[in-house]
């Protein structure tokens, strides 16, 4: 028998090869690059599979440390079936979710990775934030109007300010200065800016026509209706262009994301690439899973999510009871957290090693894709399902995330970063984070209702003196 080829597996398929790294994947390793390889060629097929299946998982596993919190993914769902307390319950899937959000993650990557630059450009595009859009069509279909929105509001600051504040600080300890493509992060900045202004639209006319009158208010609401159903095919329509423009015609700008390393004055930039690429292990995506157990790694991780997703949203409610928290502040703060985390780890990794392409990519790219696509779907999946769900965010809300968004856009213009500039994302997302600690659900509601009263009494003194 002739020795195998170390760099095929068990098929030819399953296990990864060891390659010296060109960046192509930056997942936060468990134990290593190297694979454990059992040659399974001379065992009978009772054998064979079994054990290529053990080693397949192995490698998964392996692939990202939030994986250790996969023990909480049985525990959350017995939990909730069990009814252990809704405290419990929230707290087993909120960790639970957060191994399956990177499982997901990578179950996505392996099969992009099969499917051309194109198609699986277009694919992770698609599943990039599948985590997020289950839980708020989840909540959605509960009919969680305020946790929707929340948790889209809450997606995008947390990777315009949190994972991007992060990554220029883990970039900034060892560097005096890092470096990214301004020309791509001007083009995503440009599209948060226009989805900013999609949102502010309708917050401003509902404030502008809003006049605490009960019987126009129902006029008004179906107003705003129309306006989101509208404004969300548009923000559909120019993301679809994006995509165009980033697949296709414009793709020469976003296939070298690491030409772009970080620069100290005391560094030769060739000799960054090659430590960094020596540190990476060098395995590509695609090359643990074959198609078809990638395909259905992603079927029942996504399953899994939505199981869990479902417990979650469901406990929401006594959480609120319980803790004093708001709506806004779990959906906002905490369940971003959740769908996030993996990414946010692999953000900060490859800008600890100097490729701020990446991890603008995985931060303001993410947030772009919530803010043009899931956003818009999820109003237009409500429309479907009877569901009022708008893009009238409360005032403050909307407020927030244009100055969040303004700020980032001043920072990234220059094309460069330091660790001064992650301290400001950072601490802006903490003010942030405590402003909506302390605002209350009610609060939409009382500042409609003093309008509607002080418009009543200057309408009354007008005519008082008339």
């Amino acid at each position: 028998m002739q020795p195998q080829d170390p760099s095929q597996g068990v098929n030819g398929s399953f296990l990864p090869t060891s390659t010296t790294g060109d960046g192509a994947n930056e997942r936060t390793g468990l134990l290593g690059a190297n694979p454990i390889h059992v040659s399974t060629d001379d065992k009978p097929p009772y054998q064979k599979y079994p054990l290529a299946f053990l080693q397949t998982t192995w490698q998964v596993l392996k692939s990202n440390y939030a994986n250790v919190l996969l023990v909480f993914v049985p525990l959350g769902i017995i939990a909730g079936l069990a009814g252990w307390g809704e405290l419990t319950v929230f707290l087993l899937n909120f960790l639970a979710i957060v191994p399956l959000a990177g499982l997901l993650s990578f179950a996505t990557e392996e099969l992009s990775a099969k499917l051309g630059e194109t198609l699986g450009g277009l694919m992770n595009a698609t599943f990039g934030n599948a985590v997020e859009l289950i839980v708020s069509i989840v909540a959605l279909k509960e009919n969680q109007i305020r946790i929707v929105q929340a948790s889209m509001l809450g997606s995008i600051l947390s990777n315009i300010l949190l994972v991007l504040g992060c990554c220029f600080i883990a970039s900034g300890v060892r560097r005096l200065e890092s470096s990214f493509d301004a020309t791509v992060a001007s083009t995503m900045s440009s599209l948060m800016a226009v989805a900013s202004a999609c949102l502010i639209i309708p917050a401003t006319l509902h404030a502008a026509l809003g006049n605490g009158d009960r019987e126009r208010e129902h006029e008004l609401h179906d107003r705003i209706l129309m306006l989101s159903h509208g404004t969300a095919v548009i923000m559909l329509i120019l993301y679809l262009l994006y995509l165009f423009f980033q697949l296709k015609t414009h793709a020469s700008l976003f296939n070298d994301p690491g030409k772009n390393q970080a620069v100290n004055n005391d560094e030769d930039p060739e000799a960054v690439v090659q430590q960094d690429e020596g540190e990476e292990g060098g395995r590509k995506d695609g090359d643990t899973l074959a198609p078809i157990p990638a395909s259905i790694a992603l079927i029942l991780v996504t399953i899994l999510v939505a199981v869990c997703a479902e417990f979650l949203v469901d406990s929401i409610n006594a959480v609120v009871e319980q803790t004093n928290m708001s709506r806004t502040f779990i959906g906002l703060i905490l369940l971003p957290i959740v769908g996030n985390a993996a990414e946010h780890v692999t953000a900060v990794v490859v800008s600890w090693k100097g490729k701020m392409d990446l991890a603008l990519g995985v931060a303001i790219g993410s947030s772009m894709q919530i803010a043009l696509f899931v956003t818009p779907f999820l109003v237009l999946l409500g429309w479907a399902m009877g569901r009022d769900m708008t893009l009238n965010f409360e005032v403050f809300e909307t407020v927030v995330f244009f100055l969040s968004v303004l700020v980032v856009n001043y920072l990234i213009q220059d094309g460069k970063s330091n660790y001064l500039e992650g301290c400001m994302c950072l601490g802006t997302y903490i003010i942030v984070a405590l402003a909506f600690y302390v605002y209350p659900d009610t609060a939409g509601e009382a500042g409609s209702s003093m309008k509607g009263f002080l418009q009543s009494a200057a309408s009354n003194v007008t005519s008082s003196a008339a």
